[in-house]
Parts: structure tokens; sequence; C-alpha cells
């Protein structure tokens, strides 16, 4: 049985008619493409992992296993996170604001059990997944060829399961690299002071 829409936002979006009207030419071709299952599921699981920065979490402590590069890596992706979640999730989503997409336009298989409830735009997800990445690729590009196909596959897997629109995860992108490459004016890398 199919989720009804969430009420998200009752902020309506202050983004062009254009953009929004492009957004739902992509959602639709998103969720008109052939089920796959497996695809279907691996994205679902993805993108719910993504939750509260726990993936990012689980992939910082890896990286912390694999020497002073990895930890300053992960330190690096982990404090880039925090700024792009509070800049997407304090400061855009309030200002942007915007309506979710309608949930019973999702193909049930890829359908969150409890749908966002915030403003749309910025995706904070994928936000935090592009300054995670962009933190790590700072301190070791070596290890950010690990890391940015899983962010970008958690900024895609958003609009898979219905979450957001394209313009969302290209805005949740925007900041999160943003937020990395201020992060890199005010502290410098540790492969900078090497």
């Amino acid at each position: 049985m199919p989720l009804r829409p969430p009420s998200s936002s009752d902020t309506p979006s202050i983004l062009p008619r254009s953009i929004l009207a492009f957004d739902q030419q992509v959602g639709r071709r998103i969720n008109g493409s052939t089920p796959r299952a497996r695809a279907d599921r691996a994205l679902l699981g993805l993108s719910t992992s993504a939750n509260n920065g726990l993936l990012w979490y689980s992939v910082a402590a890896g990286l912390a296993l694999t020497g002073r590069t990895g930890r300053r890596a992960a330190v690096r992706g982990l404090l880039s996170l925090a700024g792009s979640s509070a800049v997407a999730n304090l400061v855009a989503k309030p200002i942007f604001g915007g309506h979710r997409p309608v949930a019973a336009d999702v193909p049930v298989a890829r359908q969150l059990k409890v749908f966002p409830q915030s403003a749309s735009f910025p995706s904070g997800h994928t936000a935090s997944a592009a300054a995670f990445a962009s933190g790590v690729a700072i301190e070791s590009p070596a290890l950010a060829v690990a890391v940015v196909p899983i962010a970008a596959a958690v900024g895609y897997s958003r609009l898979h399961v219905g979450a957001h629109w394209l313009s969302d995860v290209v805005g949740g992108a925007l900041i999160g690299v943003g937020v990395a490459a201020v992060g890199r004016i005010l502290v410098r890398s540790g492969r900078a002071r090497s």
C-alpha cells in the first residue's frame, strides 16, 4: 500500500518555476524506470544508512584504521559533514523551503518507511555526503577515490527513493563542497603542512 504524501514544508519553494518543472520531469523519468529489485533494495538501504550521518561515521572509523593520513581525512570529513549539516538544515531549508516529491508517485519497492517532514531544498543527506567526501579528498585524494563514489550514490539514492528533487541534490552537493572548501581555507590540510 503506497504511503500518503508527506506534509513536508508549508513553505513554497523560492526556486524558479523552470527548475521545479525540470525536477518533476526528472522525477517522472526515475519513477518510471524499470524496477530492479536488487538495485532498488541496495539504494533504499544506502539512503537509509546515511540517516543522521551514521554511514559516514562508519566510513570515518574505517579510514582512521588506515593510519595517520586516514585519521586526518576522517576528522576533516566529519568536521565538514557537521558544518554542511548545519548550513543545510538550519540555514538553507528554512530559506528555500519547498515540498518533497509525492510518495505515492514512487514505486512501492523504493519507498522509505518514514518520509522526511522537513523542507525539500536542499538535500541534507547529499550535503553531508559531499562534505565528507570533499573533506577526505582535501587530506587524501587516494582515499577519496573510494569515498566519492559512495557519496555520489547517496545523492542519487535520495532521488531514487523519492525523498528529494534533482535541484535538492545539486544544492546539497554544492553546500557540502562549499563548506569543505571553506574549511580548507580556515585550516590547512595535513598534506600542505607536511
